[in-house]
C-alpha cells in the first residue's frame, strides 16, 4: 500500500511539473507579441517631428518685411502647437530670389516673398501688370484688384505653374527714386542708370521712362553707387533707408512708380503634402501676417520722408500724371504687354477706377 502510494505521489509531482513548464512555454510564446503590442502603442503616442519651410527673403533687419515675417514664424508656431516651423532668413541670406523660386519648383520646402515682375518670368504673364509703372495712384486701388475675380484667377494661374500664393495681401510699399543728380522731370530719367530687380517687368518699365536699368542684387547697390556703376535706385523708402543709400544718393524724387503687392509664394508641390488643416494655418497666419507689415509700413512712410531730409537728402515730389504719360509705352509697346491676355490693361483699370 505504501508503494503504491508513493507511485501515486510521483505521478501527481511530475504532471504538476509538465503543467508549469507548459505554462511557462507558453507565456515565453506570447512574449514577442506582448512585444510588439508595447511598441506600436509607444510609436502611436510619440510626438510626430514638426514640419520646417525655410523662408527667405531680400530685406535688412528692422524693416517692415522682416519684422512680418518673424511675427508670422511665432504666429504658425503658436498656432499649430508647435508642429510647424518657419525658419526665416533676412537680407538674401538663403539665396537670391530666383535661386528659391528654383528650389521651391523642385519640390523643396521654401517660400519666398514675390511679387508680378518675377512671376511674369516664371510662367504667369498677366500676373506682371501688377508691376506696371504708374497702374495704381493709391493703395485703395490696390486693395480693389486684390479683392476681384481677376486677382482670383491670377491665384490660380499661380498655383498652375507651381507656385501657391499663401499671403496675397502684403502691401510692401510705394518704391520711388533715389540718385545721385536731381530729377526734376521724367525726361531726367533718359539715360539713367537705376538699378531695378533681375525682372523684365521693371527692366522694360523702366526702359518705358528712357532710362538704362542695370540688374543686380541689392547688397551690390552701395558701392556700385560709390564707384558710378548705376547712379540710381529704386525701392520703397523703408528699403532705401536701411541700406543706407542716402549716404551715396543726396536726391530723392517720390515718384511713387509701383504700388507693390506683394504675394508670399510656395512650391504647390510640396504645399499639396500638407493637411487641409496645415495649409489652413499657413495662410490664415501668413494672412495675419500681412496686416501686420502693411501696418508698420504704412506708420513708417510719412517718418522715412522726415528721415532722408535730415539726413542731408534733397526730396522733391513727383508730378504723378507727367510721369504716368512718360511711361504709358510700357502698356503698349513692350514685350511684357504683348504676352498679355486680350484686354487685361482695360480690365485692371476697369476694377482700380470703379
Amino acid at each position: 500500500m505504501e508503494e503504491n502510494a508513493m507511485k501515486k505521489t510521483l505521478a501527481l509531482i511530475l504532471a504538476l511539473v509538465c503543467i508549469l513548464s507548459l505554462a511557462a512555454c507558453g507565456n515565453t510564446a506570447a512574449a514577442p507579441e506582448e512585444t510588439k503590442s508595447a511598441e506600436s502603442a509607444e510609436a502611436s503616442t510619440a510626438p510626430a517631428e514638426p514640419i520646417h519651410i525655410q523662408f527667405g527673403h531680400d530685406n535688412l533687419p528692422g524693416e517692415p518685411l522682416t519684422e512680418a515675417a518673424e511675427f508670422w514664424a511665432e504666429r504658425l508656431k503658436e498656432v499649430s502647437g508647435g508642429t510647424m516651423i518657419l525658419d526665416v532668413y533676412d537680407s538674401s541670406s538663403l539665396g537670391s530670389k530666383n535661386d528659391l523660386l528654383d528650389q521651391l519648383l523642385a519640390g523643396d520646402a521654401v517660400m519666398v516673398v514675390g511679387d508680378g515682375g518675377f512671376a511674369t518670368d516664371y510662367g504667369v504673364a498677366d500676373m506682371g501688370i501688377t508691376m506696371g509703372p504708374y497702374l495704381f495712384e493709391n493703395w485703395e486701388q490696390v486693395d480693389k484688384l486684390v479683392s476681384s475675380d481677376l486677382w482670383a484667377d491670377l491665384k490660380s494661374q499661380m498655383a498652375e505653374a507651381g507656385m501657391t500664393i499663401v499671403g496675397d495681401n502684403w502691401q510692401y510699399g510705394a518704391r520711388s527714386t533715389m540718385a545721385t543728380k536731381e530729377l526734376a522731370s521724367p525726361a531726367d530719367f533718359a539715360g539713367l542708370k537705376i538699378r531695378v530687380p533681375g525682372n523684365t517687368v521693371q527692366v522694360e518699365g523702366m526702359e518705358a521712362l528712357g532710362a538704362s536699368p542695370v540688374t543686380m542684387g541689392l547688397s551690390e547697390v552701395y558701392s556700385a553707387l560709390q564707384q558710378g556703376t548705376i547712379n540710381a535706385v529704386e525701392n520703397p523708402l523703408s528699403t532705401l533707408l536701411a541700406n543706407s543709400f542716402d549716404e551715396v544718393c543726396k536726391y530723392c524724387v517720390l515718384d511713387r512708380h509701383v504700388y507693390q503687392i506683394q504675394f508670399v509664394v510656395i512650391g504647390t508641390e510640396f504645399f499639396n503634402t500638407l493637411t487641409e488643416e496645415q495649409q489652413n494655418w499657413l495662410i490664415e497666419t501668413g494672412t495675419e501676417a500681412g496686416v501686420y507689415q502693411n501696418k508698420l509700413m504704412q506708420e513708417a512712410e510719412a517718418n522715412n520722408i522726415q528721415a532722408l531730409k535730415d539726413r542731408g537728402v534733397t526730396v522733391t515730389e513727383a508730378d504723378y500724371a507727367a510721369y504716368a504719360e512718360a511711361a504709358k509705352s510700357f502698356y503698349t509697346d513692350s514685350k511684357t504687354s504683348a504676352a498679355w491676355s486680350e484686354g487685361l490693361y482695360d480690365r485692371v483699370l476697369a476694377i482700380i477706377n470703379g
